[in-house]
């Protein structure tokens, strides 16, 4: 049994290599279908784990109140449901009226993305990123430290002029240098570096480590626009406390905004795991795109594959006329084909999870995604080159082994 097993290898690596041009076509082919479904479904890994990862960070007993919802729908009338601004007024009344046990509620606003920072002689290009928070927001936003200290309840309620900085602020214009203790510029504002966070890396060009966390009411000083829009986080201690925390925080907040309860809510609440859910969801629907792409492509190559055998056969014909002039049997020629249809689709399989695997991690490396070894992938590539090798030599294998020798060994 090995000893056919190992003659029809033979032979069908004797019949590839005679033909190595045909063979590389037949490769390239299927190689261009499963590169297809393994960049695909790679790119669609490393942008789930991405954004997960950024939504994960911030636990799952956290939650926030917001201007809207996460999915925001369009009203009956076709015109966009406008909810009011989070105010400032409505963080400062929600801090003093919402007591859950063991909560910790983060204020926090976006003051600008194109701030540009001095050090000396040293400045940043007019891109960072600054914001004003309150004391609780690196905690609840899953931030951690990687020098220094983070702002607490004395510098947020002093308004003191100190800072914490994102990791690749401090290698633009404080890498040479001990950071903590620096006095940088921030729009002709004098911050003491107290801090510098661990790096978050960058999400679709957002990068998180090139900016400025103030305390909230000096940020509120520098950036005066009369239409800030604030956001409120807000962690418990546990998961299980989460469900009463959101129902206090929703019930105090439509009292902030006066709703009577006849009326439905004017603001978004979002829990970070049901963000995480929301995104698998997402990316569900991706995958099932990526793979009817693939398969349609995969389906091309089948099609090609076939064609060639069938090709192979014709030109074979007076060679399997001889074999089975000598005793080859009817399933020896079919065994020998099929053999040398799933070497050639195991070649072309193995190129593409190369091409797709470096193709997914190149584009994933230059839009700052976390690129995993995308292993169902491969799996599922193994699989289909296995199918197509099937579904591809069946036919043209047991055409060969119906030949008759005679009529085979007259083909010219």
């Amino acid at each position: 049994m090995f000893a056919l097993f190992r003659e029809n290898v033979k032979i069908a690596s004797g019949s590839i290599k005679s033909q190595k041009l045909r063979t590389a076509l037949t490769v390239f082919i299927i190689a261009i279908g499963i590169t297809a479904l393994v960049g695909i479904l790679g790119l669609v890994s490393a942008l789930e784990n991405t954004i997960s990862s950024d939504f994960s960070s911030m636990g799952a007993n956290t939650f926030n109140i917001q201007r809207y919802e996460f999915t925001a729908q369009r009203s009956g009338r076709g015109q966009d449901k406008v909810n009011p601004i989070i105010s400032y007024t409505n963080v400062k009344d929600f801090e003093e009226q919402f007591s859950y046990p063991g909560s910790k509620t983060s204020v926090s606003f976006f003051g600008t993305n194109s701030a540009e920072v001095k050090f000396e002689n040293k400045k940043t290009d007019p891109e960072v990123s600054v914001l004003g928070i309150n004391e609780h927001f690196i905690n609840n936003s899953g931030l951690e430290i990687e020098d220094g200290r983070q702002l607490n309840f004395f510098d947020i309620d002093n308004n003191n002029n100190v800072c914490v900085i994102g990791s690749d602020l401090k290698k633009a214009i404080l890498d040479d240098v001990n950071p903590v203790g620096k006095v940088i510029s921030v729009r002709g504002n004098k911050f003491t570096v107290v801090g510098v966070l661990k790096s978050k890396g960058a999400t679709f060009g957002n990068n998180q480590d090139f900016r400025v966390l103030i305390p909230l009411q000096k940020a509120r000083s520098i950036f005066t626009s009369p239409n800030i829009n604030y956001a409120i986080n807000v962690k418990v201690e546990k998961k299980e406390m989460l469900e009463g925390a959101q129902d206090e925080a929703i019930a105090v907040f439509r009292n902030i905004r006066g709703l009577t309860p006849l009326d439905d809510n004017n603001f978004g609440l979002e829990r970070s795991d049901d963000l995480i859910n929301r995104v698998g969801s997402i990316t569900d629907y991706l995958y099932v795109a990526s793979v009817i792409i693939s398969a349609i492509t995969i389906f091309g190559s089948t099609i090609a594959l076939m064609n060639i055998m069938l090709v192979s056969v014709t030109e074979r014909t007076r060679e399997i006329g001889v074999r089975k002039a000598l005793g080859a049997k009817r399933k020896t020629i079919a065994q020998q084909f099929l053999m040398e249809t799933l070497m050639i689709s195991q070649i072309g399989g193995l190129t593409g999870i190369i091409l797709g695997t470096l193709m997914a991690m190149g584009i994933a490396l230059g839009f700052d995604l976390q690129f995993g070894l995308p292993w169902t992938a491969i799996i599922w590539a193994v699989s289909v080159t296995f199918i197509v090798a099937i579904i591809s030599g069946l036919f043209p294998a047991i055409k060969a082994s119906k030949l008759d020798p005679i009529e085979s060994l007259r083909y010219e």
